[in-house]
C-alpha cells in the first residue's frame, strides 16, 4: 500500500514503508471524536457535521490516539467535480506538513500536531516526532477516503495525486500502535 496512511507511493521505499504501515490497519477500529473550529470560506463546518450529508466532501481531522490537543474537526467543502485531495484540505483550512524528505508526499503534521517537542506515548516508549524522513511505523497520520455509500478505504495515493469527488469524505487520522486502526464516523 502506499502513504503510512498519508504515504504515497513516489519511490520504491516509500511503497515498503506503506507496505508495513497497512498492516497496522487489520485492529479494530476506534471511535472518533471530530469537533468544529472555524475553516477558511467557503467550507462550512457544523457541530453534528460528521453525522450530515455533505454536497461536497466531508474533511475530518481526528488526533485519534495522540494524547495531544489537536483541531479536531469536520467540515464540508463544495466542490463538483474530483478535486486534488490538497486542495480539499487547504479550503478546510487544514494545514500539511510534510517530512525534509519528502515535503509533498508525506504528512508528518496536521495544524502543527504533533509538536516537535512532543513526547508520543507509544509501546515502546516516547518518540518525537522530527520530521526529517518517513513518519514512525507506530505513530503517524493517516489518510482515508470514504465514498458516498460505503466503507473507510486506505488512500492510495498521497494528498499531491489523490482526487476526492463530492459526496465522499476524507479523513486525516493520528495512529499510535496501530490504534484507531480506521475511521469510524
Amino acid at each position: 500500500m502506499t502513504f503510512t496512511k498519508i504515504r504515497t507511493a513516489a519511490a520504491s521505499s516509500l511503497a515498503a514503508a506503506g507496505l508495513l504501515l497497512a498492516l497496522a490497519a487489520c485492529s479494530t477500529p476506534a471511535a472518533t471524536q471530530p469537533t468544529t473550529s472555524a475553516p477558511a470560506s467557503p467550507a462550512t463546518a457544523s457541530s453534528s457535521a460528521a453525522s450530515e450529508p455533505c454536497a461536497g466532501v466531508k474533511v475530518i481531522v481526528d488526533s485519534g490516539a495522540l494524547k495531544q490537543a489537536a483541531a479536531d474537526k469536520s467540515v464540508c467543502v463544495p466542490v463538483d467535480a474530483p478535486t486534488p485531495a490538497s486542495k480539499v484540505l487547504d479550503e478546510a483550512n487544514v494545514k500539511t506538513e510534510g517530512t525534509a524528505a519528502y515535503p509533498k508526499e508525506l504528512v508528518c503534521r496536521v495544524n502543527g500536531v504533533p509538536a516537535a517537542d512532543f513526547d508520543i506515548a507509544h509501546k515502546g516508549g516516547t518518540y518525537r516526532e522530527e520530521c526529517k524522513n518517513t513518519p514512525a511505523a507506530f505513530a503517524y497520520w493517516a489518510l482515508w477516503v470514504k465514498p458516498a455509500s460505503g466503507d473507510w478505504a486506505y488512500a492510495q495515493e498521497g494528498l499531491a495525486t489523490l482526487k476526492v469527488n463530492p459526496g465522499e469524505s476524507l479523513e486525516l487520522l493520528f495512529t499510535v500502535d496501530g490504534e484507531p486502526a480506521a475511521p469510524t464516523a
